[in-house]
């Protein structure tokens, strides 16, 4: 006899889990810039032993930073953390200026794992400085990428334009000799926005030939345009403070799903926003690992007989090189 009355529930089998269609958006997660400055760190640990320092997350996800936690890495978020002699690693975000000549002179041994499409906008706005312009920076105040790149120069160089509505109100002192930068993890949409009203108020402005999002921000968003209309909801895999991963979303939305929502990881997930949901969207930011979405999927394939599809909107073969003097 069976020991209690829930010994009689048969467990759940295919053949009685709702069905739910779910389609994987490509390319996401991991881009070379992220996935460079992990091997940064890795590679210093490995070379120089435990600990490493890394000043601010090396990537903005906390699943990467707790495996180098456990690796040995110990995470600041200023220098004056990090004892004397010690060898330190700034994060793919960039920094000002101001902080490799603090390493410089309290003698730390650094480490720059900036991405380098992030670098080729510090060497944009040094270009742009000395030709005499003043440059206004889309991008959003107090990220690491923005204060990053705004530390490159004095202060009052840079101006830093949010939205579309600084986009229309903001007076530079001069008008005359502008340029525009971008942070590269912002909304495709949002921004080409912003820069058609700066282009309308100051037509002299200079700027790239493209805006200086990245590839790998562009690429997920177009592949959440692909599939948002079909999704009744559309899982973001990404942590909070993760700029990509909150545009992921706010895309999502914008271009038709149900609904979107930002899930750092599995544990964190609130699984009645499937109730009643017949095809699920997933995608990762660029700083989510691939490990994540695998957890995903399988604790929906705990619960639901699911259908599984990937589209693939591109692929990418970027790769970058690690920095001296590990190369």
């Amino acid at each position: 006899m069976p020991d209690s009355p829930t010994d009689l529930i048969a467990a759940p089998t295919a053949a009685t889990l709702r069905p739910l269609r779910v389609v994987l958006a490509g390319p996401r997660g991991f881009c070379a810039g992220v996935d460079r400055a992990i091997r940064v760190v890795e590679e210093a640990l490995r070379r120089y032993g435990a600990p490493v320092y890394v000043r601010h997350e090396i990537v903005h996800n906390r699943t990467v930073v707790e495996t180098l936690e456990a690796q040995g890495a110990i995470f600041v978020e200023e220098l004056d953390e990090v004892p004397e002699n010690a060898h330190v690693v700034f994060s793919a975000h960039g920094v000002p200026k101001a902080v490799p000549e603090e390493a410089q002179r309290r003698k730390l041994a650094y480490l720059d794992a900036t991405c380098p499409l992030v670098s080729k906008v510090h060497r944009e706005a040094e270009r742009h400085s000395s030709e005499a312009r003043h440059i206004l920076m889309i991008g959003h105040a107090g990220h690491p990428e923005v204060v990053g790149t705004m530390g490159q120069l004095p202060p009052g160089a840079v101006t830093l334009v949010q939205n579309a509505a600084e986009a229309e109100t903001v007076t530079p002192g001069v008008t005359e000799r502008l340029a525009f930068i971008t942070q590269t993890t912002l909304s495709v949409d949002d921004t080409a926005e912003i820069i058609d009203i700066l282009r309308r108020r100051f037509p002299d402005i200079e700027g790239p030939r493209r805006e200086d999002i990245c590839y790998a921000t562009t690429n997920r968003q177009a592949a959440v345009k692909a599939i948002a209309q079909e999704c009744d909801l559309l899982i973001v895999i990404g942590s909070p403070n993760s700029s990509n991963s909150q545009r992921l979303r706010e895309v999502a939305e914008r271009a038709g799903a149900g609904r979107a929502v930002l899930v750092p990881k599995v544990a964190e997930m609130d699984f009645s926003v499937l109730d009643g949901a017949r095809t699920v969207g997933i995608t990762a930011g660029a700083s989510a690992p691939e490990s994540l979405v695998q957890e995903v999927l399988s604790a929906l394939a705990a619960r639901y007989s699911l259908q599984i599809e990937e589209r693939q909107v591109t692929t990418e073969d970027v790769i970058f090189k690690l920095p001296y003097p590990l190369a």
